[in-house]
Formats: structure tokens, sequence, C-alpha cells
């Protein structure tokens, strides 16, 4: 009897392969992924007059100085920080709202109403561009020339908010299944109102999904491309817009220089929630 569940509790050759293999396969996607970006921080230094060229020519911080001093640049990377902060800030809201709906209650129609929110996951990028072009359109936003800053920007934030608030209420609603209704019970029943209920006991337990969420929501603002180029006007150029405009051209190590600043801006926001969100958690368990 001993020797048998000896021999059934000992690895077999199979399964250090397997391990093997795995780490393998995760060795090389996040090669495949992060080479790309590695190369082009690195050559974003490379002293060349062309941004696609491979050969080190020698260090040199100038193209970074050239993007700074792009006025039509920057302009587009302030369009696009504009469009992202308010985009995430309204969508958080509405996440939240959407989340806590559709964990506490029941109602009519209410597995319609579950794939309406999801629906914009799950649809093809290109196609939500086309379907808000055409409403757009239809109400005589598309092509927005205001000159008052940032109206000219409305029609872009309005299509970011539909499509980023979704995956934020998947996180917060996530989130809220971990949540103790006894608490929430208990509170009611010492007196508290559904507000103060709101205040300090379920919003506190949501913060490290709305900080995650909201993360989500400003990362996928900020490097959208196709739902924006459908939504823009002549005059509101986004960075990720004006990029491809230059691209079109030629790749300059002045493009590679902002990419890398955008890059850094998403590691360090990235880095700030985690570490938010990580004080939180602690929080939560102290």
């Amino acid at each position: 009897m001993g020797v048998s569940r000896r021999y059934r509790h000992k690895p077999k050759p199979f399964d250090y392969s397997r391990k093997w293999s795995l780490r393998s396969v995760f060795l090389l996607a996040g090669l495949f992924l992060y080479i790309p970006i590695f190369v082009l921080i690195i050559f974003s230094f490379n002293n060349s007059r062309r941004g696609g060229n491979v050969i080190w020519k020698g260090f040199t911080t100038k193209y970074y100085e050239k993007a700074f001093g792009n006025e039509d640049l920057m302009l587009a990377f302030g369009n696009t920080l504009t469009i992202a902060v308010i985009s995430t800030f309204i969508s958080i809201i509405l996440a939240t709202l959407t989340a806590i709906l559709l964990w506490r209650f029941r109602f009519p129609l209410k597995p319609f109403f579950e794939g309406l929110v999801a629906l914009p996951i799950v649809i093809p990028e290109i196609c939500m561009g086309v379907s808000l072009a055409m409403f757009f359109s239809a109400i005589g936003w598309l092509g927005n020339t205001s000159d008052i800053w940032p109206l000219n920007l409305i029609n872009i934030i309005i299509a970011h908010i539909t499509f980023s608030f979704p995956f934020a209420a998947m996180v917060i609603r996530t989130r809220l299944q971990s949540f103790n209704r006894e608490m929430e019970e208990a509170a009611l029943d010492l007196g508290a109102s559904e507000f103060q209920v709101f205040k300090d006991i379920l919003l506190p337990h949501l913060k490290p999904g709305i900080v995650a969420g909201a993360l989500l929501a400003f990362t996928l603002s900020l490097d959208d491309f196709i739902v924006t180029f459908f939504t823009s006007g002549p005059n509101t150029i986004t960075f990720p817009v004006k990029i491809y405009s230059m691209v079109r051209f030629s790749v300059t190590p002045e493009i590679n220089a902002a990419s890398t600043v955008l890059i850094l801006l998403t590691l360090l926001l990235t880095f700030l929630a985690l570490r938010l969100q990580k004080k939180e958690l602690d929080d939560s368990h102290d």
C-alpha cells in the first residue's frame, strides 16, 4: 500500500516537460510583446535622422527636445490627456452606479440590460467607430469645429465614455462579489441611512476596484485610435491620430521620443494605481 502511494505521487517526466514548456511559452510571449517597446525606447535616443534606422549612431536627447518643441504634437498630446481625464472621470461614475445596479437590484429585462452594457466590449471597434460617426453626423456634431476648448472635444469624449465605462463596470462588479452584505444590514439596523452605508461601508470596499477601473478606462482612452479617427474633426487631433499622420510620411526619431514619453506616462500611472490599490487592500485586511 505504501509503495503504491509513493509511486502515485512521484512526478512523471511529462510533468517536468510541461512545466518547462509553459515557462518557455510565457517567455516567448513576453519577448514578443515587450521587445518592440524596448527597441522603440532605446532608439529614441539614437543620433540618427531616421527613426526606423536600426544602426546605432550614438546617444542623444535632441529628439526629445524637438518633440516637446513641436507645438502641433504637444497640442495633440494635451487633447489626448484632456479627453482621457474627462472621459475617465465620467466613466468611473457611470461604471460604479451601473455595477451597483446590476449587483443589488432585480428588475425586468435585467439580462438584456447586462448584455447591452457588455456590448461595447465584444463588438469590433471599427463597427463602434462607424456607428458613432453616423450618430454624430445625424445630430450635426461630426467634424465639430468649435473654437471653445474643450467643447471641440465633446464628441470624442462621449465616444470614449461609450466604450470605456463597460470595462470599468465589469471590474467594479467583480470587486462587489466579495462584499459582505451582513455589514450593510448591521449598519442599517444601527440606524445608518442608505447614503451613510454607501459612503462609509460600500464605497471604501469598492476603492480598489474603482482605481483599477479608472486605470483601465484611462489607458483605453489614452491609446485609442480607431474610434477617435472616426469621430474627430479637423481641429481636434489627438496624439495617436497625430502619430499616425506623421508615420504615413516617415518614421522619425521625434515620433520615437514622443511615443516613449507616452509609454513612460502609462507605466507611471500604472505603478501609482497598483501602489494605491495595494495600500487599500492592506488597510482593508487590517
